[in-house]
């Protein structure tokens, strides 16, 4: 049994291990994507299309469906208490904001965490267990350029895009709601709509994304070539993945949070 300051020490150095093991395939992959394509060493463009195609363009419809419920949600929760005091026209601003400036981006990132982040570390994981990744060490190809990379542009490109669709179907969600209990029009809704958003609301969700687009291909990589242990190890692995990317993406959203909060004054 250790002391408590010999566990907390223990876990702190662990911790220290962990990000910085992090930081360094940021580095490594942030070189290999931004900088090594203009000395002649390109990106391999099939397979980056094929992981937008499987992180963005396959993860439409649920990202959809599950935006425009918590759309309605949002709208019916609302209207409880504003009809209290005679306020249900503040439902359309209140949906169309915590949607842009919230939950869009937050939603749409822990949806992808559940699709691609724990894929990304099922797959590299298994391709360690099966020394695939010491091969193509041999063969003189670098792990983070071949494995990393495609899925790092993809999942930049198509995070703000999954979030767009996101604030969309959300809006939309509450346009149901206005339309059959508050005896709304679609286009009036959507009028009111954009009188009550200014572009930082739409923006701030735009560049919580990214961030999470960074966290997510990050910690799911650095989970899949941490694996140890075998097939119990790639499921470890991808569990780990899974819990530590939805952890650290609630406390990104929270400091982007407070910094949009306290910079704009609202």
């Amino acid at each position: 049994m250790l002391s408590l300051p010999a566990l907390v020490g223990r876990q702190s150095l662990a911790f220290a291990r962990y990000l910085g093991g992090l930081a360094e395939m940021f580095s490594k992959a942030t070189y290999w994507t931004f900088v090594a394509p203009f000395r002649g060493k390109g990106v391999r463009g099939s397979a980056t299309m094929r992981q937008m195609v499987v992180v963005g363009f396959q993860a439409v419809p649920i990202v959809s469906l599950i935006c425009a419920f918590v759309g309605i949600i949002i709208a019916l929760q609302g209207a409880y208490e504003l009809r209290k005091f005679g306020a249900l026209n503040y439902v359309v601003d209140m949906v169309a904001i915590t949607v842009t400036r919230e939950l869009a981006p937050l939603l749409t990132a822990i949806i992808v965490i559940g699709r691609s982040g724990s894929a990304f570390a099922a797959e590299i994981g298994t391709m360690k267990v099966g020394e695939e990744v010491d091969a193509l060490e041999t063969m003189g190809l670098n792990p983070i350029r071949f494995l990393v990379v495609p899925k790092y542009l993809a999942m930049l490109v198509m995070m703000p895009c999954l979030t767009i669709v996101a604030d969309t179907a959300g809006v939309l969600g509450g346009a149901f709601f206005a339309i059959t209990n508050l005896d709304s029009s679609l286009s009036g809704y959507l009028l009111a709509t954009v009188d009550s958003l200014l572009l930082r609301d739409i923006v701030s969700g735009l560049i919580k994304s990214v961030v999470f687009a960074v966290i997510i291909t990050k910690i799911g990589c650095y989970e899949g070539f941490s694996v140890r242990g075998g097939a119990e190890g790639v499921g470890r692995s991808t569990t780990s993945a899974v819990v530590k990317s939805i952890f650290s993406v609630i406390a990104a959203d929270m400091i982007f949070t407070a910094i949009f909060y306290f910079t704009n004054g609202s």
